[in-house]
């Protein structure tokens, strides 16, 4: 038989391939991939230490690569797309037929590009189209090989046995975060993880998609493809990606919190109120420069009062005040309504760490995902809410605030308005609670949008005594809002 010319230009003989025929072939069957050699140090190039020593020796036992011809295999060299298609054809090839050559023999030689044949037979075989052509001699980028690599075999002979881990973990956008949706061949390189083909090159998983692939690189592709042993699963923690575990109470505080001792408007009273709630205090200290009276503090704490219901997630939803005629400092202190500090304390502890626990839960069962907008994961927790949650019709102290919705799962509307703001909150969603004389409910920036939601109302019973949740609830207009509850 006539030996392929192409097989001895240098560039292609770093490739070279030494035909290996199973004792037995079969056709379709990973059973044709044996190890035929034994490597002994063959490659002048590669020391036991080498991260692809376990590679490039497999490369060379299952006889698909007999290095340079000065004994050395060029671990740092860059391949061609040519280069990368011709293994992977002798890979298809190789599984399909029981020779690895087999598949491009079927299509005739190709004097001047070596790799004509093996791009003829991946096209015949439906792995790749017309996409790559005029890449042939161009230093091949990592997401065109991942792109032929993840198509050369069947799911049958690749099991994608790290779906789960690959896919949550993607998810959560801080894994594999340089291939997104505008990125080039974007499910193929996913393929690969999931398939236990690549595991990135740090520890969130990059894969540098547009980099060019080097042979130690190429190695560890190929020969995991066919040693299921070889391949690899990534150490990440899903759970430690998303969770929000470890988040205060002051890192929940939104908008400005600049401190003013003598705060002449409703902002700067607001802005003090968020900078108590940063510092994670329950007192404010103002000092006006003139000796309080009753009716100055009573007016103070009032309006202090209503911006900390704005933000009743807090489980604040009383105040009391400490000064002395002959001082211009007077001190707001927040509590929970007939509830000692301790007590206080408790509620807000339990109201934190359940909130983490429901928000980790729906990241971790799918019900939230990075790819969702802020909409959709609003409405998520609307659900959770209205799902989760009994409106107390007994009106217990303890139902106005949040702690009641996570520990009784029963509240009235600033608890369940104030559990909701505080899983939006958890989220990075902007939003307040809005109440009248009788009624609370969010006011959340949802996509750049404000919007009205009512988690209370959207609990619903029907006449016939069955649950349901009321979507008209959700999202509302402010005119569609105050069509429900003027404010």
């Amino acid at each position: 038989m006539k030996k392929r010319k192409a097989l001895l230009i240098p560039a292609v003989l770093i490739l070279a391939l030494l035909l290996a025929f199973p004792a037995a072939a079969a056709s379709d069957s990973t059973a044709n991939f044996v190890r035929s050699k034994t490597y002994g140090g063959q490659f002048s190039d590669l020391p036991e230490s080498s991260i692809f020593y376990s590679n490039v020796s497999a490369l060379y036992e299952y006889a698909f690569s007999v290095g340079n011809g000065d004994g050395t295999f060029g671990l740092n060299d860059r391949v061609t797309m040519g280069q990368a298609v011709t293994f992977a054809a002798r890979i298809r090839s190789l599984y399909r037929t029981g020779s690895a050559e087999a598949g491009a023999a079927a299509f005739g030689t190709d004097e001047n590009a070596y790799y004509a044949p093996y791009v003829s037979y991946l096209k015949s075989e439906g792995v790749i189209g017309s996409e790559l052509d005029g890449a042939w001699n161009s230093p091949a980028s990592r997401a065109a090989v991942a792109h032929v690599l993840a198509n050369t075999l069947p799911s049958s002979a690749l099991p994608a046995a790290n779906a789960d881990l690959v896919t949550k973990c993607y998810a959560t956008g801080k894994f594999i975060t340089d291939v997104t949706a505008s990125t080039e061949y974007r499910q193929d390189i996913l393929t690969l993880y999931q398939c236990g083909i690549s595991q990135g090159s740090d520890g969130t998983g990059s894969f540098q998609p547009s980099a060019t692939i080097t042979r130690g690189e190429l190695s560890a592709m190929l020969t995991r493809m066919v040693d299921p042993s070889l391949r690899v699963t990534p150490d990440w923690n899903a759970a430690a990606a998303y969770s929000a575990k470890g988040t205060t109470w002051m890192d929940l505080v939104f908008g400005d919190a600049t401190y003013t001792a003598a705060p002449a408007t409703d902002a700067q009273l607001a802005a003090d109120v968020n900078y108590m709630l940063a510092s994670g205090s329950n007192t404010l200290t103002l000092d006006f420069g003139t000796a309080p009276t009753y009716e100055s503090i009573n007016s103070v704490m009032t309006k202090a009062l209503s911006f900390v219901m704005e933000s009743n997630e807090h489980c604040y939803n009383s105040v009391s005040s400490v000064y002395s005629w002959y001082s211009s400092e007077f001190t707001l202190i927040f509590s929970t309504i007939d509830s000692t500090d301790d007590e206080t304390a408790a509620y807000r502890s339990y109201t934190l760490a359940a909130a983490i626990a429901v928000h980790d839960r729906l990241w971790a069962d799918g019900t939230i995902t990075a790819g969702m907008t802020q909409m959709e994961k609003a409405r998520a927790y609307f659900d959770w809410i209205c799902k989760n949650c009994t409106y107390d019709y007994s009106v217990n102290d303890i139902s106005h605030i949040a702690y009641a919705v996570f520990k009784n799962g029963s509240a009235v509307c600033d608890g369940y308005t104030g559990a909701y703001d505080l899983l939006l909150k958890l989220e990075g969603i902007s939003c307040r609670a809005l109440s009248n004389d009788t009624h609370a409910w969010t006011v959340a920036t949802l996509d750049g949008t404000e919007y009205h939601i009512d988690t209370t109302w959207g609990d619903q019973w029907g006449n016939q005594g069955f649950y349901y949740i009321d979507y008209s609830y959700f999202a509302m207009t402010a005119d569609e809002s105050w069509n429900y509850h003027s404010w």
